[in-house]
């Protein structure tokens, strides 16, 4: 069912245009339908959970290297899994107001599979799988903040979260393999419950640490998450506060109870939590942006929480869970909060605010709670958890099993008062600057929010406040995952009053210092800003880039000469040079048969002599040619050893192979340079026989170096009984190795795009029909009623010194007949010389004779749509032949069979042979299959005769074109004909 969640949130992601188009902003209520379904099934799941099971779903998705899709879901799984559910529901149907106005482009379709990505994060067991889900969410995360393309600050901001978090991303996955490794499997379950030892597992886990410091943006990762808040505020208030952000918080708490002992990953823990705690707290009491101040506030907060959760002790996993709570709660509504102000007063600068509250009281309120509990006052559920974590820290100074000296746990003591003190005091900040009234501050124009704005908020808002009074519940729900770390004392647990405790002295402690932090709020900013300008981390971050640039650019400019034969070149010396190495050490040589029959000399003879002309050609068509002809007679050589579906194959793409090159060649000069023989000639010719030599000598050894029977063996009979064909060749295509095919119709349609994207500067269309179109359609009219027969109409509108009647007369008898054959060779493949490929080509092939013989007007009408639609709709059949059998019960690109009997007399025959309309007709689903080939070679060739051929053309007619004349007396102001 986790599954079907996860895929649920991906398909609703992918149809969000098509809800936009008809739904408008209303799109996001049927977008929140995902994480609310998801919401009800973990709520459902809740007793289960509770009295200590778990959740787990298995799907087997790569046996041969023992991956799979392992889901499971404990308790830390669960909650985080609550917090990525239900505020997504309340964050998208925020988002229904917030983008009532303009509508983002696909900013509510990634903002869904982003949720999907972390809910598939927080409940994968498989660390590969829980990777794969780690770098979705960083994908995501760039697009959303990079949702304005035209802004720098967007590019700049989602640039840096890219670059950074994947940094650390792909350190973690060197952690995994490394831990993975030393405990035999990647079950994250089984790793937790039975830790693996030794320098590599603990470099390992070092290593996995990295990756989740870098994703909670702790120091000296931290400078990408305030550049982050370029995204829009309901994005920050979900991927900053409630989501991608408690990824690494997550995985510390998953990782702590196993970990946290290893050399090194106590100490980096409270160094690094607690300074980035003081170091974002600083950094918000000086900002004058609520949402900036919000941002540096949550570095502070996420180091807090690491702190806690990552200290590995009982009380510390008790009061980092919970704070994970409680600050997924205050922080998504100060957001939201801060979104709605913005809107409202048109800005989001403190100093320009004003009176805010009186216009918006309850907003005051709500935002007020939120803030409160930031802060860490009672009865609030921030108070409550963070007495726990003060506890937690006395503990650890006191009494834990693991102590750290007096002094470390004097300034560990100093520093956790002294950053909630800061906490305080930015929290204070923040609700004056949005609602309090202040002297010589603007007027500004208050436009009333809608109450659905105001009250997701306000709803959780008050959770924060409910939260606070149901800390035994909370205790009880949390506690068992702080039992399963095996150090530490037992928490008191949460709640309101334990007491005239140490935990409770240092809250009372950080209040008062905050308020006199807010209160002597102007002498401080003015101490803060005589401190010395530092390197920060951001700094030195832009300045390895810049060195990463430079020595890019260097190294470019040294290895990369610009000289086409240079590069070749030294890919054919180090393939000959290594490929000979090797061959040094053959210790046999194979038995050789050098020829079966005269044919076959007369056929090498023939292609042999059509290379050494094609070398020595001077004119381009002539050496395109005579290279064909060596292709051809490859064909007959597969010909003449039973290979005719290669033959055929070959034939089909030799021939247009042969026609793409003539329609480049027009571009070219007619004939090869002039320039005498030279001795860099010479060694390309002593080159060019090498890599010859070395080529034979490859495929002569590959030959002769089996020792035991060839695997096709058994494809004789597996073809027809798995494969349910008879054509092995067709059948390996599109069954045995139809992964294979998939990625080659992939390069195919990326080849397509590339060439198109070369040629058109808008739609594959747009440049066909734009030139001279009117004119030539009226010519087509006009010249088509006066000569009611034709051979092919749009051959019309080009000179009669360019059209040729019996080309035009083929074209018309053979086009038809072409495309007869093409389906005849799809159908036929599986069990024939033919499939989707061959037929493809076929196809395309009388689309090219069409432009061939009549321009590209004949073409257009030809095919009149576009080729991205066919290349398209080939992928698209190939990927549902591929997943569709899994939902009936099968695997991935199974094939299946079906006997359909067509009504008739069977006895009907054509010249001996039983028609095919009649009987028994046998159907094979990976026939589907190969009609997506089929479309997609299709598309591809359209592509390129609409590009090398319709393209070009366009583009001479505009280059012949005369330039239009500007008038002098209007290109200047004032008419001035200077």
């Amino acid at each position: 069912m986790l599954l079907a969640l996860i895929a649920a949130h991906a398909v609703m992601a992918a149809l969000t245009p098509v809800f936009t188009r008809f739904l408008r902003a209303r799109t996001f209520y049927v977008l929140a339908l995902a994480p609310a379904v998801s919401a009800a099934y973990l709520i459902a799941r809740a007793p289960v959970i509770l009295e200590g099971g778990r959740v787990l779903e298995e799907f087997n998705w790569i046996p041969a290297l023992g991956i799979g899709i392992t889901l499971s879901m404990g308790l830390v799984q669960w909650v985080l899994g609550l917090i990525v559910t239900i505020i997504g529901v309340l964050i998208l149907l925020y988002c229904r107001w917030y983008f009532a106005e303009k509508m983002p482009n696909l900013s509510g379709a990634i903002l869904l599979a982003f949720a999907g990505a972390m809910l598939g994060l927080v409940t994968a067991d498989d660390l590969i799988v829980l990777f794969v889900f780690w770098e979705l969410t960083t994908v995501f995360s760039y697009l959303l903040i990079g949702h304005d393309s035209t802004r720098r600050a967007n590019r700049g901001a989602a640039t840096t979260a890219l670059v950074v978090t994947t940094t650390g991303g792909l350190t973690m996955l060197l952690g995994i393999v490394a831990v993975g490794y030393s405990a035999g499997t990647y079950s994250l379950s089984e790793i937790v419950v039975s830790p693996p030892t030794g320098l590599l597992a603990t470099v390992g886990a070092l290593m996995m640490l990295v990756g989740a410091l870098s994703k909670s943006a702790l120091i000296p990762f931290h400078f990408w998450l305030p550049g982050a808040m370029a995204a829009p505020t309901p994005i920050s208030a979900y991927l900053h506060a409630a989501a991608m952000v408690k990824a690494g918080i997550y995985l510390v708490a998953v990782l702590a109870p196993a970990f946290a002992s290893v050399p090194y990953w106590r100490p980096a823990v409270l160094i690094l939590g607690a300074l980035t705690m003081i170091t974002g707290g600083w950094r918000a009491l000086r900002q004058t942006d609520l949402k900036l101040l919000l941002a540096y506030g949550t570095v502070s907060q996420l180091g807090f929480m690491v702190l806690l959760v990552g200290m590995g002790t009982k009380a510390g996993a008790l009061a980092g869970l919970g704070m994970v709570i409680a600050h997924a709660l205050f922080k998504s509504t100060l957001f939201m909060i801060v979104g709605i102000v913005d809107h409202a007063a048109g800005t989001r600068d403190l100093t320009q605010l004003s009176g805010v509250g009186y216009r918006a009281p309850w907003l005051a309120v709500f935002g007020g709670l939120a803030a409160l509990s930031m802060a860490g006052f009672p009865p609030l559920l921030g108070f409550v958890t963070k007495e726990a974590a003060f506890e937690s820290i006395v503990y650890l100074i006191t009494g834990d099993q693991y102590q750290i000296t007096p002094l470390a746990g004097a300034l560990l003591a100093v520093a956790m008062v002294f950053g909630s003190a800061i906490t305080v005091a930015y929290s204070l900040r923040w609700w004056w600057g949005a609602f309090a009234s202040k002297d010589g501050a603007p007027v500004l124009e208050w436009k009333a929010p809608a109450i659905g704005k105001e009250a997701i908020p306000a709803l959780l808002g008050l959770a924060s406040l409910v939260g606070g009074f149901l800390g035994g519940p909370l205790t009880e729900v949390l506690g068992p995952y702080a039992e399963t770390v095996p150090w530490g004392k037992p928490s008191h647990g949460f709640g309101l009053w334990h007491g005239f405790t140490a935990p409770l002295m240092m809250s009372l402690i950080a209040m008062a210092s905050g308020i006199a932090l807010f209160w002597f709020r102007e002498p401080i900013a003015r101490v803060q800003s005589t401190f010395p300008e530092t390197t920060s981390a951001e700094d030195l971050y832009h300045r390895s880039m810049g060195g990463l640039d430079r020595l890019a650019v260097e190294t470019t400019a040294r290895t990369q000469r610009g000289s086409l034969p240079v590069y070749l070149g030294t890919i054919l010396v180090t393939f000959v040079a290594l490929t000979l190495y090797a061959l040094m050490d053959i210790r046999f040589w194979p038995q050789v048969r050098w020829f079966d029959s005269i044919a076959q000399i007369a056929v090498a003879i023939v292609i042999s002599a059509a290379a050494i002309a094609a070398a020595k050609s001077r004119g381009r068509v002539r050496g395109i040619l005579l290279t064909s002809a060596t292709g051809y007679g490859l064909a007959a050589t597969f010909l003449m050893w039973g290979a005719p579906d290669l033959a055929l194959t070959q034939v089909l793409v030799e021939t247009v192979t042969l026609i793409v090159f003539v329609l480049v060649i027009r571009k070219l000069p007619r004939y090869f340079t002039n320039r005498p023989l030279t001795s860099s000639r010479w060694w390309r010719v002593l080159l060019a026989a090498a890599v010859g030599t070395t080529a034979t000598l490859i495929a002569l050894v590959t030959a002769g170096a089996r020792m035991h029977e060839p695997v096709s063996e058994a494809w004789y009979q597996a073809a027809y009984e798995i494969g349910f064909g008879k054509n092995i060749v067709n059948v390996a295509l599109v069954d045995t190795r139809a992964w294979d095919t998939f990625g080659e119709i992939s390069v195919l349609v990326i080849a397509a795009t590339g060439v198109a994207s070369l040629i058109f500067l808008q739609t594959r269309m747009a440049e066909v029909k734009r030139t001279d179109e009117a004119l030539a359609a009226k010519n087509r009219k006009r010249e088509a009623d006066s000569s009611p027969a034709v051979w092919l109409r749009a051959g019309q509108t080009m000179s009669p010194l360019a059209r040729s009647l019996m080309f035009e007369v083929v074209t018309r008898v053979l086009f038809w007949v072409l495309l007869i054959v093409s389906l005849y060779l799809l159908l036929a493949g599986h069990n024939n010389p033919g499939g989707g490929f061959a037929g493809g080509l076929v196809a395309g092939l009388a689309l090219m004779i069409r432009y061939l013989a009549a321009g590209r007007y004949e073409l257009d009408e030809a095919a009149p749509f576009d080729a991205g639609r066919l290349l398209g709709a080939g992928l698209v059949l190939s990927i549902g032949t591929a997943v569709v059998p899994v939902f009936v019960g099968g695997k991935v690109f199974q094939s299946y069979d079906y006997y359909l009997n067509l009504p008739g007399p069977d006895t009907w025959s054509l010249f001996g042979h039983q028609l095919p309309l009649f009987g028994e007709l046998h159907l094979v689903s990976s026939t589907i299959f190969d009609v997506g080939v089929y479309l997609v070679v299709i598309g591809t060739i359209l592509d390129f005769a609409r590009s090398l051929g319709s393209g070009i053309d366009v583009h001479t007619l505009q280059d012949k074109a005369p330039t239009p004349v500007v008038n002098s007396a209007k290109a200047l102001p004032g008419g001035d004909r200077r």
